[in-house]
């Protein structure tokens, strides 16, 4: 399928990996629909851009995603929540999705994550049992099973590509943002539990690049699914200091106790749902990504320099903004 016959509808467009994924699109010149509940949000990300239509709307809208899968040929869910808001919302969207591939037989990309394993080792293959010890953990295991059903019912393809935690330009989160904004200040940058233990990140343009040189490829088999492991840094600690270097400030670093969560998840629903997710920074969890690489074999991720810099770039611009 050429360009000219492709077109992309991306959920999640201001979001971390959808902004990336978006981004990539457009550079290659590909005709890109973005569904965002923001418009203005979405215009001060993307700006005018040839190919760029921007639908402004909720993917809970079915009808309204239905009616925007009449043109796509791809559809991206990049559809996340805060993860108090996951129940119930991910499943349902998830099969709003699958509805709306089903016009035209359109092949779903979902990002997919390390939480269906549970605190899994060795590295984790895509083959790897899954054995997910939190609730959003089976919440993924039951999204990733939907749309492989889907997809042997013959009702779309899937392509989903399995990444750890998320960082670079636009990733908003509470993990990854004040990392950004506190190296550009001098300020302590903080993390949970522990930064001192290796730890796998994957920066948004790479995992995008991934996505997209994967679509590429015309599989024999409607569902595919790879890893992708991004990079391990020696231990947060490390990288935060790297951060601090490039972005010219001292490094100053601040640690969230896991205690900390467990007394405000008492009252908060939030810091009780992230206190849930606390192997995940207790631990090294590892995505094996060795078929990715086969199959790509000229593939280069960003090199990290060059990634922390263009990330504080951002944040700098935002924070001007």
């Amino acid at each position: 399928m050429n360009k000219l016959d492709r077109n992309f509808l991306v959920l999640g467009a201001t979001g971390s990996i959808g902004y990336a994924f978006t981004q990539v699109l457009l550079a290659q010149q590909e005709q890109v629909t973005i569904l965002v509940r923001d418009r203005d949000r979405a215009s001060r990300l993307f700006g005018t851009q040839a190919g760029l239509t921007i639908v402004q709307g909720d993917a809970q809208d079915k009808e309204l995603l239905h009616d925007l899968g009449h043109k796509a040929t791809h559809i991206f869910h990049g559809i996340n929540y805060p993860y108090d808001k996951w129940q119930d919302n991910m499943e349902r969207v998830t099969q709003h999705v699958i509805a709306a591939a089903a016009v035209n037989k359109a092949t779903i990309l979902f990002p997919g994550n390390v939480y269906n394993y549970g605190n899994l080792q060795p590295e984790i293959k895509e083959n790897s049992p899954m054995q997910p010890n939190t609730r959003k953990g089976a919440l993924r295991v039951q999204l990733e099973q939907m749309l492989g059903a889907a997809a042997q019912q013959g009702t779309c393809r899937v392509l989903i590509l399995r990444l750890p935690d998320f960082w670079g330009p636009n990733v908003m989160n509470e993990g990854i943002a004040p990392i950004f904004r506190a190296a550009l200040q001098g300020e302590a940058m903080p993390w949970l539990y522990r930064n001192d233990i290796p730890h796998q990140l994957v920066y948004t343009p790479d995992a995008a690049r991934a996505f997209y040189k994967l679509l590429q490829l015309q599989p024999d088999t409607p569902y595919q699914v790879y890893n992708f492991g991004g990079e391990v840094v020696p231990s947060i600690k490390a990288w935060q200091a790297q951060t601090a270097e490039v972005a010219g400030t001292k490094p100053k670093h601040k640690l969230h106790s896991k205690w900390l969560f467990r007394l405000l998840g008492l009252f908060m629903p939030m810091m009780r749902e992230i206190a849930e997710m606390g192997y995940l920074w207790e631990n090294t969890i590892l995505l094996n990504d060795e078929k990715l690489r086969q199959t790509l074999p000229d593939f280069k991720p960003t090199p990290m320099r060059k990634a922390i810099a263009d990330t504080l770039d951002w944040f700098r611009k935002e924070s001007a903004a």
